[in-house]
């Protein structure tokens, strides 16, 4: 009784200091790092459905369904440049122009990063802790250094993908699913120097000293998979807590949650744990990866069951599960849920988005004319309006 007592004054709390000064504004965001490499291709062209079948740009017509702001992220020295440094410049600078918020998704690896796989970049050292946060930090504080030349401004950046197993393997692995927590803090001893480091990059590039690059203060955050599991979020910030990272070391929490990664994906669920880490911490809260099939049919994998299987895989599924993503994300106490993000709507030849559905994108894709490839845009782009 005690602990839901403190939980309602502390709710209380956060909502008139809320309420205080002006609302911040809710990110509607898409992640489109795939777009550039797409259009550079001179294969893929986007159709709007909605304006007479005008060929437009994706963002484009993403913006008018309701896109404030857009999710990049950045591979360390990637062998085809494809997420790299140049590659991403290039879409930040266009997407600010637009007038897009804009979010930087560090993966601290030469490709992918997520919790199956978090490599060391090729030309990092591989062994040493301590060389290996030195080397962490001069990249983060020298890669916004680079954004700041160019005249970008970035809101958001997450020190590493979805980190739930740590980052800059096997030096920062961390088993987070088994170990009791009394191991467990020990054992985050290693991603607690490596997240040190990567905070502190982020501090060089916009302490006194570095007054001359312009770099403006971006909201720093930590990105875990599954945001509906509670115990997962508890003990894993618990341990870093516990291995020396104050919470103060991050502003915003990010989070990813898909239907089909385990039916305890609900809306109950991620509620919950929402709830409870604002409630703890009192920091904003973004649902930073999420998407729904349009197609799931069985064609080239088992269907697999939706978390909520009262949603049909279909495109107004697509538009109904966003709506009740954002709603639950809205609801946070305190008025800390800020923002919801989509992933990859537009990625017209990874229709699937690493699903073992056909098809989770935003536009119909037609291949009648490969290898030239027009998506047309389902209603489900207008989620956000």
């Amino acid at each position: 009784m005690r602990r839901t007592i403190l939980g309602l004054i502390l709710s209380a709390g956060l909502a008139l200091a809320a309420g205080r000064g002006k609302q911040p504004s809710f990110y509607r965001g898409h992640d489109l790092s795939s777009l550039l490499m797409l259009e550079e291709s001179d294969n893929f062209f986007f159709v709007d459905t909605a304006r007479g079948n005008a060929t437009r740009p994706a963002d484009a017509i993403l913006a008018d369904g309701g896109m404030n702001a857009v999710r990049l992220r950045i591979w360390v020295n990637p062998s085809d440049g494809v997420y790299g440094l140049n590659y991403t410049l290039t879409l930040a600078k266009r997407f600010q122009a637009a007038g897009h918020k804009l979010y930087l998704d560090f993966h601290f690896a030469d490709s992918w990063a997520d919790p199956q796989k978090q490599p060391i970049p090729a030309a990092w050292p591989k062994s040493d802790v301590t060389s290996l946060a030195r080397t962490l930090r001069a990249y983060v504080a020298d890669t916004l250094m680079a954004f700041a030349r160019a005249g970008v401004e970035l809101d958001m950046v997450s020190l590493g993908n979805e980190i739930r197993h740590g980052m800059l393997w096997p030096v920062g692995y961390v088993d987070v699913d088994t170990q009791p927590f009394s191991k467990l803090v020990q054992n985050f001893t290693n991603v607690a120097t490596l997240y040190k480091a990567a905070r502190a990059g982020v501090d060089d590039a916009t302490t006194s000293w570095a007054w001359d690059s312009g770099v403006k203060q971006p909201q720093v955050m930590i990105h875990i998979d599954n945001g509906w599991n509670q115990t997962l979020q508890e003990r894993w910030f618990g341990a870093l807590t516990g291995a020396g990272v104050p919470p103060s070391a991050w502003d915003v929490f990010g989070f990813s949650f898909y239907p089909f990664y385990g039916t305890a994906a609900t809306f109950d669920n991620l509620r919950g744990s929402l709830h409870a880490l604002a409630l703890k911490y009192g920091k904003p809260i973004h649902v930073v990866e999420t998407d729904y099939p349009a197609v799931c049919n069985g064609q080239y994998n088992p269907i697999p069951e939706s978390s909520e299987p009262e949603i049909p895989y279909s495109v107004p599924g697509q538009t109904e599960w966003m709506h009740d993503v954002i709603k639950v994300v809205q609801e946070v106490p305190g008025g800390l849920g800020r923002g919801v993000w989509y992933w990859e709507p537009a990625w017209l030849n990874n229709t699937s988005l690493g699903s073992d559905c056909n098809d989770a994108i935003l536009f119909q894709a037609d291949y009648s004319q490969w290898p030239k490839t027009i998506g047309y845009s389902r209603p489900s782009v207008n989620f956000f309006l």
